[in-house]
Protein backbone atom coordinates (compact mmCIF):
# COMPACT_ATOMS: atom_id res chain seq x y z
CA UNK A 1 0.00 0.00 0.00
CA UNK A 2 1.06 3.83 -0.53
CA UNK A 3 -0.21 7.08 -0.06
CA UNK A 4 -1.81 8.87 -2.55
CA UNK A 5 0.17 11.49 -4.09
CA UNK A 6 -1.13 14.91 -6.28
CA UNK A 7 -0.21 14.15 -9.73
CA UNK A 8 0.33 16.09 -12.97
CA UNK A 9 -3.08 16.58 -15.10
CA UNK A 10 -2.75 19.48 -17.89
CA UNK A 11 -6.67 19.67 -19.28
CA UNK A 12 -5.58 22.49 -22.04
CA UNK A 13 -2.70 19.90 -23.31
CA UNK A 14 -5.51 17.68 -24.09
CA UNK A 15 -8.28 20.12 -25.50
CA UNK A 16 -6.84 23.12 -27.40
CA UNK A 17 -7.74 26.35 -26.37
CA UNK A 18 -9.57 25.86 -22.88
CA UNK A 19 -8.03 28.30 -20.00
CA UNK A 20 -7.98 27.04 -16.33
CA UNK A 21 -10.54 29.29 -14.78
CA UNK A 22 -9.28 31.63 -11.43
CA UNK A 23 -9.50 29.79 -8.14
CA UNK A 24 -9.13 31.41 -5.22
CA UNK A 25 -6.65 33.81 -4.04
CA UNK A 26 -6.00 32.43 -0.75
CA UNK A 27 -2.39 31.54 -0.44
CA UNK A 28 -1.89 27.46 0.97
CA UNK A 29 -1.83 27.02 4.53
CA UNK A 30 -3.98 30.02 5.38
CA UNK A 31 -5.61 30.69 8.14
CA UNK A 32 -8.70 31.73 6.82
CA UNK A 33 -10.46 33.24 3.84
CA UNK A 34 -13.02 36.27 3.24
CA UNK A 35 -16.46 34.58 4.63
CA UNK A 36 -18.16 36.60 2.51
CA UNK A 37 -16.48 35.37 -0.59
CA UNK A 38 -16.89 32.08 0.65
CA UNK A 39 -20.49 32.39 0.85
CA UNK A 40 -20.99 34.28 -2.58
CA UNK A 41 -19.70 31.55 -4.47
CA UNK A 42 -21.38 28.50 -2.50
CA UNK A 43 -24.79 30.66 -2.81
CA UNK A 44 -23.65 31.11 -6.49
CA UNK A 45 -23.18 27.46 -7.20
CA UNK A 46 -26.50 26.23 -6.48
CA UNK A 47 -28.95 28.71 -7.73
CA UNK A 48 -28.91 29.97 -11.70
CA UNK A 49 -32.16 31.30 -13.89
CA UNK A 50 -31.06 32.13 -17.77
CA UNK A 51 -32.08 35.55 -18.61
CA UNK A 52 -33.20 34.32 -21.95
CA UNK A 53 -36.59 34.20 -22.19
CA UNK A 54 -39.03 31.58 -23.61
CA UNK A 55 -38.48 27.43 -23.62
CA UNK A 56 -34.75 25.50 -24.26
CA UNK A 57 -35.59 23.01 -26.97
CA UNK A 58 -33.53 20.28 -26.81
CA UNK A 59 -30.74 20.37 -29.71
CA UNK A 60 -31.70 23.87 -30.45
CA UNK A 61 -28.75 26.84 -29.58
CA UNK A 62 -30.64 28.37 -27.15
CA UNK A 63 -30.07 25.10 -25.36
CA UNK A 64 -26.81 24.66 -26.26
CA UNK A 65 -25.37 27.92 -24.80
CA UNK A 66 -27.68 27.98 -21.10
CA UNK A 67 -26.23 24.67 -20.34
CA UNK A 68 -23.01 25.69 -21.13
CA UNK A 69 -23.15 29.17 -19.50
CA UNK A 70 -25.16 27.45 -16.12
CA UNK A 71 -21.82 25.46 -16.04
CA UNK A 72 -19.68 28.24 -16.39
CA UNK A 73 -21.61 30.87 -14.16
CA UNK A 74 -21.87 27.90 -11.34
CA UNK A 75 -18.09 27.73 -11.14
CA UNK A 76 -17.19 27.88 -7.14
CA UNK A 77 -13.38 28.66 -6.86
CA UNK A 78 -12.35 26.98 -3.89
CA UNK A 79 -8.82 25.62 -4.20
CA UNK A 80 -8.16 22.12 -2.57
CA UNK A 81 -5.20 23.64 -0.82
CA UNK A 82 -7.15 25.91 1.30
CA UNK A 83 -9.62 23.43 2.61
CA UNK A 84 -9.89 23.19 6.23
CA UNK A 85 -9.29 19.34 6.89
CA UNK A 86 -10.50 19.52 11.03
CA UNK A 87 -9.09 17.06 13.40
CA UNK A 88 -11.10 14.36 14.17
CA UNK A 89 -11.71 12.40 17.52
CA UNK A 90 -9.48 8.82 17.24
CA UNK A 91 -12.91 7.02 16.77
CA UNK A 92 -14.28 9.30 14.45
CA UNK A 93 -11.10 9.19 12.08
CA UNK A 94 -10.61 5.43 12.38
CA UNK A 95 -14.35 5.04 11.09
CA UNK A 96 -13.55 7.17 8.05
CA UNK A 97 -10.33 5.61 7.56
CA UNK A 98 -11.94 2.23 7.62
CA UNK A 99 -14.26 2.97 5.04
CA UNK A 100 -13.21 0.78 1.32
CA UNK A 101 -14.49 3.83 -0.47
CA UNK A 102 -11.39 6.05 -0.85
CA UNK A 103 -9.43 4.25 -3.54
CA UNK A 104 -12.47 3.49 -5.77
CA UNK A 105 -13.04 7.08 -5.33
CA UNK A 106 -9.56 8.73 -6.18
CA UNK A 107 -9.81 5.67 -8.94
CA UNK A 108 -12.77 7.30 -10.77
CA UNK A 109 -12.15 10.83 -10.53
CA UNK A 110 -9.03 9.68 -12.70
CA UNK A 111 -10.67 8.11 -15.09
CA UNK A 112 -13.47 10.59 -15.03
CA UNK A 113 -11.23 13.74 -15.62
CA UNK A 114 -9.03 11.89 -18.90
CA UNK A 115 -12.61 10.61 -20.41
CA UNK A 116 -14.12 13.96 -20.35
CA UNK A 117 -11.21 15.71 -21.67
CA UNK A 118 -10.90 13.34 -24.65
CA UNK A 119 -14.41 13.87 -25.91
CA UNK A 120 -14.23 17.38 -25.26
CA UNK A 121 -11.44 17.88 -27.49
CA UNK A 122 -13.56 16.17 -30.54
CA UNK A 123 -16.83 18.76 -30.30
CA UNK A 124 -16.11 21.62 -32.76
CA UNK A 125 -18.79 24.13 -30.87
CA UNK A 126 -16.60 26.14 -28.72
CA UNK A 127 -18.76 26.97 -25.81
CA UNK A 128 -19.75 22.91 -25.55
CA UNK A 129 -16.25 21.59 -25.88
CA UNK A 130 -15.28 24.64 -22.94
CA UNK A 131 -17.99 23.16 -20.68
CA UNK A 132 -16.67 19.76 -21.01
CA UNK A 133 -13.24 20.91 -20.66
CA UNK A 134 -14.00 22.63 -17.39
CA UNK A 135 -16.04 19.59 -16.43
CA UNK A 136 -12.51 17.20 -16.54
CA UNK A 137 -10.60 19.71 -14.77
CA UNK A 138 -12.60 19.92 -11.85
CA UNK A 139 -12.64 16.19 -12.01
CA UNK A 140 -9.48 16.81 -11.51
CA UNK A 141 -9.87 19.24 -8.85
CA UNK A 142 -11.59 16.94 -6.87
CA UNK A 143 -9.04 13.97 -7.10
CA UNK A 144 -7.25 16.65 -5.60
CA UNK A 145 -9.45 16.92 -2.96
CA UNK A 146 -9.17 13.61 -2.32
CA UNK A 147 -5.29 13.52 -2.24
CA UNK A 148 -5.22 16.23 0.05
CA UNK A 149 -7.52 14.65 2.44
CA UNK A 150 -6.11 11.09 2.48
CA UNK A 151 -2.64 12.36 3.34
CA UNK A 152 -4.27 14.56 6.43
CA UNK A 153 -5.79 11.66 7.59
CA UNK A 154 -3.20 8.88 6.80
CA UNK A 155 -5.51 6.62 4.72
CA UNK A 156 -3.58 4.16 2.28
CA UNK A 157 -4.35 3.43 -0.94
CA UNK A 158 -3.67 0.63 -3.33
CA UNK A 159 -1.26 1.55 -6.43
CA UNK A 160 -3.68 3.54 -8.96
CA UNK A 161 -3.41 1.80 -12.33
CA UNK A 162 -2.15 3.73 -15.18
CA UNK A 163 -5.62 5.05 -16.96
CA UNK A 164 -5.42 4.70 -21.28
CA UNK A 165 -6.80 7.30 -23.63
CA UNK A 166 -10.26 5.63 -24.59
CA UNK A 167 -10.33 4.69 -28.41
CA UNK A 168 -13.93 5.93 -28.94
CA UNK A 169 -14.16 9.32 -26.55
CA UNK A 170 -17.89 9.40 -27.25
CA UNK A 171 -18.21 5.64 -25.51
CA UNK A 172 -16.21 6.30 -22.41
CA UNK A 173 -18.48 9.59 -21.85
CA UNK A 174 -21.19 7.94 -21.89
CA UNK A 175 -20.39 5.57 -19.56
CA UNK A 176 -18.89 8.04 -17.12
CA UNK A 177 -21.42 10.21 -17.33
CA UNK A 178 -24.40 7.73 -16.64
CA UNK A 179 -22.00 6.34 -13.84
CA UNK A 180 -21.83 9.55 -12.11
CA UNK A 181 -25.39 9.50 -12.54
CA UNK A 182 -26.22 6.43 -10.48
CA UNK A 183 -23.19 7.41 -8.03
CA UNK A 184 -24.65 10.55 -7.35
CA UNK A 185 -28.05 10.14 -6.87
CA UNK A 186 -26.93 7.82 -3.99
CA UNK A 187 -24.18 9.37 -2.84
CA UNK A 188 -26.09 12.88 -2.35
CA UNK A 189 -28.41 10.33 0.25
CA UNK A 190 -25.68 8.86 1.81
CA UNK A 191 -23.57 11.64 2.51
CA UNK A 192 -27.01 12.95 4.25
CA UNK A 193 -27.47 9.78 6.30
CA UNK A 194 -23.65 10.04 7.12
CA UNK A 195 -24.04 13.37 8.73
CA UNK A 196 -26.90 12.85 10.66
CA UNK A 197 -25.96 9.62 12.04
CA UNK A 198 -22.11 11.64 12.90
CA UNK A 199 -20.17 9.64 10.80
CA UNK A 200 -19.03 12.73 9.06
CA UNK A 201 -18.67 15.53 11.71
CA UNK A 202 -19.94 18.66 11.14
CA UNK A 203 -17.08 20.31 10.12
CA UNK A 204 -15.77 17.28 7.84
CA UNK A 205 -19.61 17.94 5.96
CA UNK A 206 -18.41 21.55 5.61
CA UNK A 207 -15.51 20.60 3.94
CA UNK A 208 -17.08 18.33 1.36
CA UNK A 209 -20.08 20.22 0.46
CA UNK A 210 -18.36 22.13 -2.50
CA UNK A 211 -17.67 18.61 -3.58
CA UNK A 212 -21.21 17.06 -3.71
CA UNK A 213 -22.66 20.55 -5.15
CA UNK A 214 -20.09 19.89 -7.53
CA UNK A 215 -21.29 16.46 -8.76
CA UNK A 216 -24.70 17.94 -9.16
CA UNK A 217 -23.49 20.72 -11.50
CA UNK A 218 -21.56 17.67 -13.33
CA UNK A 219 -25.03 15.21 -13.83
CA UNK A 220 -26.96 18.35 -14.59
CA UNK A 221 -24.26 19.48 -17.64
CA UNK A 222 -24.31 16.06 -18.77
CA UNK A 223 -28.44 15.30 -18.85
CA UNK A 224 -28.47 18.43 -21.01
CA UNK A 225 -25.62 17.64 -23.34
CA UNK A 226 -27.16 14.21 -23.86
CA UNK A 227 -30.25 15.74 -24.73
CA UNK A 228 -29.27 18.58 -27.07
CA UNK A 229 -26.79 16.03 -28.74
CA UNK A 230 -29.67 13.03 -29.48
CA UNK A 231 -31.94 15.99 -30.94
CA UNK A 232 -29.43 16.99 -33.22
CA UNK A 233 -29.02 13.61 -34.78
CA UNK A 234 -30.16 12.57 -38.07
CA UNK A 235 -32.47 9.41 -37.76
CA UNK A 236 -29.93 6.88 -38.26
CA UNK A 237 -27.26 8.22 -36.18
CA UNK A 238 -30.03 8.60 -33.69
CA UNK A 239 -30.30 5.22 -33.99
CA UNK A 240 -26.65 4.79 -33.11
CA UNK A 241 -26.32 6.74 -30.48
CA UNK A 242 -29.62 5.03 -28.85
CA UNK A 243 -27.84 1.55 -28.91
CA UNK A 244 -24.80 2.90 -27.47
CA UNK A 245 -26.97 5.04 -25.17
CA UNK A 246 -28.34 1.05 -23.82
CA UNK A 247 -24.76 -0.52 -24.07
CA UNK A 248 -23.55 1.71 -21.64
CA UNK A 249 -26.26 1.22 -19.33
CA UNK A 250 -25.56 -2.58 -19.46
CA UNK A 251 -22.25 -2.46 -18.98
CA UNK A 252 -22.66 -0.53 -16.06
CA UNK A 253 -25.53 -3.01 -14.54
CA UNK A 254 -22.95 -5.98 -15.37
CA UNK A 255 -20.29 -3.87 -14.17
CA UNK A 256 -22.17 -3.15 -10.42
CA UNK A 257 -23.94 -6.86 -10.21
CA UNK A 258 -20.60 -8.12 -10.88
CA UNK A 259 -18.86 -6.39 -8.37
CA UNK A 260 -21.42 -6.86 -5.96
CA UNK A 261 -20.81 -10.87 -6.08
CA UNK A 262 -17.03 -10.24 -5.64
CA UNK A 263 -17.68 -8.70 -2.67
CA UNK A 264 -20.09 -11.36 -1.51
CA UNK A 265 -17.19 -13.64 -1.92
CA UNK A 266 -14.51 -12.03 -0.69
CA UNK A 267 -13.31 -9.41 1.49
CA UNK A 268 -13.46 -5.97 0.07
CA UNK A 269 -10.33 -4.84 0.40
CA UNK A 270 -9.48 -7.64 -2.79
CA UNK A 271 -12.69 -5.67 -5.33
CA UNK A 272 -10.94 -2.73 -6.81
CA UNK A 273 -13.70 -0.85 -8.99
CA UNK A 274 -15.06 2.54 -9.95
CA UNK A 275 -18.56 1.98 -8.10
CA UNK A 276 -18.50 4.24 -5.21
CA UNK A 277 -22.07 3.07 -4.40
CA UNK A 278 -22.63 -0.12 -3.08
CA UNK A 279 -19.25 0.38 -0.80
CA UNK A 280 -20.78 3.28 0.68
CA UNK A 281 -24.18 2.12 0.96
CA UNK A 282 -22.49 -0.89 3.14
CA UNK A 283 -20.39 1.43 4.98
CA UNK A 284 -22.11 4.30 5.44
CA UNK A 285 -26.06 2.73 6.08
CA UNK A 286 -24.95 -0.43 7.01
CA UNK A 287 -27.29 -3.56 7.43
CA UNK A 288 -29.57 -2.77 10.12
CA UNK A 289 -30.97 0.75 7.99
CA UNK A 290 -34.74 0.40 6.14
CA UNK A 291 -34.04 0.45 2.64
CA UNK A 292 -37.28 2.42 1.78
CA UNK A 293 -36.28 5.05 4.16
CA UNK A 294 -32.33 5.26 2.59
CA UNK A 295 -34.01 5.90 -1.07
CA UNK A 296 -36.84 8.60 0.18
CA UNK A 297 -33.62 10.05 1.71
CA UNK A 298 -31.76 9.79 -1.81
CA UNK A 299 -34.56 11.06 -3.57
CA UNK A 300 -35.53 14.50 -1.85
CA UNK A 301 -31.88 15.00 -1.51
CA UNK A 302 -31.67 14.64 -5.41
CA UNK A 303 -34.44 16.75 -5.62
CA UNK A 304 -33.63 19.50 -3.02
CA UNK A 305 -29.90 19.59 -5.02
CA UNK A 306 -31.41 20.43 -8.02
CA UNK A 307 -34.09 22.62 -7.20
CA UNK A 308 -32.30 25.80 -7.68
CA UNK A 309 -31.30 25.04 -11.12
CA UNK A 310 -33.39 26.95 -14.17
CA UNK A 311 -36.02 24.67 -14.48
CA UNK A 312 -36.23 24.44 -18.42
CA UNK A 313 -32.70 22.25 -18.04
CA UNK A 314 -32.90 18.80 -18.22
CA UNK A 315 -32.72 16.40 -14.99
CA UNK A 316 -31.11 13.23 -15.15
CA UNK A 317 -34.38 10.89 -14.82
CA UNK A 318 -33.66 7.20 -15.50
CA UNK A 319 -31.97 6.31 -11.99
CA UNK A 320 -34.51 8.44 -9.69
CA UNK A 321 -37.63 6.70 -12.06
CA UNK A 322 -36.36 3.02 -11.33
CA UNK A 323 -36.39 4.49 -7.43
CA UNK A 324 -39.69 5.49 -7.56
CA UNK A 325 -40.40 2.31 -8.54
CA UNK A 326 -38.72 0.04 -6.62
CA UNK A 327 -40.24 2.29 -3.75
CA UNK A 328 -43.49 1.44 -4.51
CA UNK A 329 -43.12 -2.42 -5.00
CA UNK A 330 -41.41 -2.37 -2.02
CA UNK A 331 -44.22 -0.43 -0.48
CA UNK A 332 -46.96 -2.87 -2.17
CA UNK A 333 -45.13 -6.07 -1.39
CA UNK A 334 -45.18 -4.79 2.49
CA UNK A 335 -48.84 -3.97 2.31
CA UNK A 336 -49.90 -7.24 1.12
Amino acid sequence: MQRQTLDAFDVARLVPGFRPPPQSTASPGEASVDPAAIAAADAAMRRWQSPVPGPLVPGSDAHREASCRMFRDTFNPYRPAVLDWPVLAPEVRDRIVSLPIWDIAVQTEGKARLRMAAYAATLPEPDMRDALALNAWEEHRHKEVLARMVAAYGIALAPEPPTAMPADPEWAYLVTGYSECIDSFFAFGLFELARRSGLFPQALVDTFEPVMQEECRHILLFANWAGWHRARLSPWRRLRFECKVARAWAFLVWERIGLARAVDAGPAAAVQDNNFTLNAAKSVSGDGNDLPTLLALCLAENERRFAGYDERLLRPVAVPRLVRSALRLIRLARFR
